[in-house]
This record gives structure tokens, sequence and C-alpha cells, in this order.
């Protein structure tokens, strides 16, 4: 009888840890591909901050007395350059907003210079500027969709329990720049 408890004791011992062996690696994979995803998302800004120089370049070939524009365009980049890398989700969507307005104005510049729209460098930067949009819309989806899977696990039983222990929080979404 004492054998059949120690046994039985030794299989649930046994079950926990394998348990929280799962638990433990299901929570850091979770994790890894919000940070993963995150990546992706500065991968994209990443790219499309390299694009802005050539961008401005192009325009101010056909408007250069547009400095006011063009300067807030490359104090926009830089501040998501910035950005770009860092911890803050908040700060990488604010840049991405001060980008997007700033570029707004410059992209306008094309209704104002005709010739400007003829040319085949900016329609082409134009043209990559917008793949670089798609991918980042989709890179913002997938990180969303990564931290709604963590974010769930987080704050259901029993993984609540071993989300401190495995040093995972919730995290935030991304909120596309408005």
């Amino acid at each position: 009888m004492v054998r059949l408890l120690l046994i039985v004791v030794l299989v649930l011992a046994v079950a926990v840890l394998v348990g929280f062996v799962v638990g433990y690696n299901k929570l850091r994979a979770a994790d890894v591909r919000v940070a993963e995803a995150l990546g992706g998302i500065d991968v994209e800004l990443t790219r499309r901050a390299a694009l802005i120089p050539a961008l401005v370049q192009a325009v101010a070939t056909f408007a250069s007395h547009e400095t006011a524009v063009l300067g807030r365009v490359s104090g926009a980049q830089a501040a998501l350059a910035a950005a770009t890398g860092g911890a803050s989700v908040v700060q990488r969507s604010a840049a991405e907003h001060d980008l997007d307005s700033a570029l707004t104005g410059m992209l306008a510049l094309g209704s104002s210079y005709p010739q400007l729209n003829s040319s085949a460098n900016f329609m082409n930067l134009q043209e990559n500027l917008t793949d670089t949009e798609n991918k980042l819309a989709f890179a913002r989806q997938y990180y969303n969709d990564a931290v709604a899977t963590l974010n769930r696990l987080v704050g259901s039983i029993p993984w609540v329990y071993l989300a401190p222990l495995a040093g995972v929080s919730e995290r935030e979404y991304y909120r596309s720049p408005q």
C-alpha cells in the first residue's frame, strides 16, 4: 500500500513538473513571437525611413523652395529612426504618425508640380513607399495577433500563475497612426 502511494505521488510530481515545463515553454514562446513580430515592424519602419531621403531629394529637385515641408519630413524621418528599436510601442506609433503627416504634405506637392509626378524616380519611390506601407500594415497585424495570443495566455488559468515565474507579462497592442 505504501509502495502504491509512493508511485502515485511520484507520478503526480512528474506530471506537475512536466506541466510546469510545458507551460513555461509555451509562455516564453509566445513572448518570443511578440518580440519577433515587433522586430518585423522595425524592419519595415527602417525600410520606410531609408526611402525618405531619396524621396525628399526627388521632391527638392523640382520644389527646392518648399524647405519647410522637406525639413518637416526629414525631422519626422529622424524621429522615426530614433524610435525604431526602442522598447516603447507607443513611441514608435507616435513617430510613425508624425512621419505620415509630414509625408502627406510632401506628396501633396505632386499636384502643385506636374513635372514631379512625371518623374520616373519619384514615381518609383512612391511605389516602393506604397509597397512598404502594405508590408508595414501586415507586420502590425502580425504583431497584434501575437500580442493577443500572449495576453490571452497570461490572463488565463493556469498560465496566470506561471507568467511571473517565466518573466512574461501582458504587452500593449500596436495602434496604427491616425
